[in-house]
């Protein structure tokens, strides 16, 4: 195999890989490039070694994805090898047929591979929309902000962190383990949220006591209720947050003024040693951070846009637009850019 065609296969590989372990949806994965692979000689070579990478990778077999999903995924690969005039291979017939005896259950695991060799894997609702939240689910921009922080460890080494709206905690467990920071607070208001983080701290070798004795360099990981509309000042302040990261939380106008209304207090309540704050949220619309960006304004609150940063990490989609913002909330610098 020519050295052009070895980095083809192996970034093709790559790419399988990352979307299948994240579960992303079947129509964003590179059939057209297997097509052409697969008219190579080494084609049956490639889909075996995809195999590999997927349904049997190490980490998929220890935290099962959804039955469903990688049954849809078996009969397109399959229907992509019929295709091409070879011989059949049974291993991928053998893998269909171990998947079509299991049994789907309400939750399913998400991993995501980091730069380390490590990863995070998520317990996360087979449904999009369940309990009456979106935080079961992850959403692009946490990829997209967890894929920075990786890329920035700086900012949160050695800092005590706060997450507003954590979701089902990608963003927060990529940042332990990839950034070290000395401690990390997850927070969200649904209790069905809560429940599923706590699982998936555990999940990824965190403990919630409040240290790791064990290993000095594991953060001092929780898990708080926090309620935007109702949380004080006083609870915002027992935090002693040095950074506070938020993603795709700005999915309507209600939720927008609540998120501010929290800033602000934090801004009044920790004015000499004000956090830094990151808000990473993906353009739906024309609408989408208008209302934002307006009410940080109105609130004397500096926004600057943080910079695209090169190479992505995580399977999100490529040409989503979305934006980080970083804030500060001390109000000694000018509103806006």
């Amino acid at each position: 195999m020519a050295p052009e065609d070895h980095e083809g296969a192996t970034s093709l590989l790559q790419s399988f890989e990352r979307r299948f372990l994240a579960a992303r949806a079947l129509p964003s994965f590179p059939w057209q490039s297997l097509e052409e692979k697969l008219r190579e000689p080494s084609g049956s070579e490639l889909l075996l070694a995809i195999l590999q990478k997927t349904v049997k990778h190490p980490v998929c077999v220890q935290h099962l994805p959804s039955v469903k999903y990688a049954r849809c995924f078996l009969s397109k690969l399959i229907k992509k090898h019929e295709a091409v005039p070879t011989e059949p291979l049974d291993a991928l017939y053998e893998a269909l047929a171990e998947v079509l005896m299991a049994k789907e259950s309400t939750q399913c695991h998400r991993s995501y591979l980091l730069p380390s060799g490590d990863s995070v894997t998520l317990s996360e609702s087979t449904a999009i929309v369940s309990h009456g939240t979106t935080g079961l689910v992850t959403w692009d921009a946490a990829l997209y902000l967890a894929e920075w922080a990786i890329k920035n460890p700086g900012a949160f080494t050695d800092r005590t962190v706060l997450e507003l709206g954590s979701g089902a905690g990608l963003t927060g467990l990529a940042i332990c383990k990839a950034c070290y920071p000395s401690a990390f607070i997850f927070s969200d208001c649904h209790g069905q949220v809560l429940e599923q983080l706590r699982g998936n701290v555990l999940l990824n070798g965190f403990s919630l006591e409040l240290y790791t004795p064990t290993d000095p360099s594991s953060p001092k990981v929780t898990v708080a209720k926090l309620d935007w509309d109702e949380v004080t000042a006083a609870q915002l302040s027992a935090f002693q947050a040095d950074v506070v990261i938020a993603a795709d939380v700005l999915y309507c106008g209600e939720v927008t003024l609540s998120l501010v209304r929290v800033l602000k207090m934090l801004s009044a309540c920790q004015r000499q040693n004000a956090p830094n704050v990151y808000v990473a949220y993906t353009i739906r619309s024309q609408d989408t951070g208008k209302l934002f960006i307006t009410e940080l304004d109105r609130a004397g609150i500096y926004w600057e846009e943080v910079p695209p940063h090169a190479g992505q990490l995580f399977p999100y989609e490529e040409h989503s637009a979305i934006v980080i913002l970083k804030l500060t909330l001390n109000g000694r610098h000018r509103v806006g850019r």
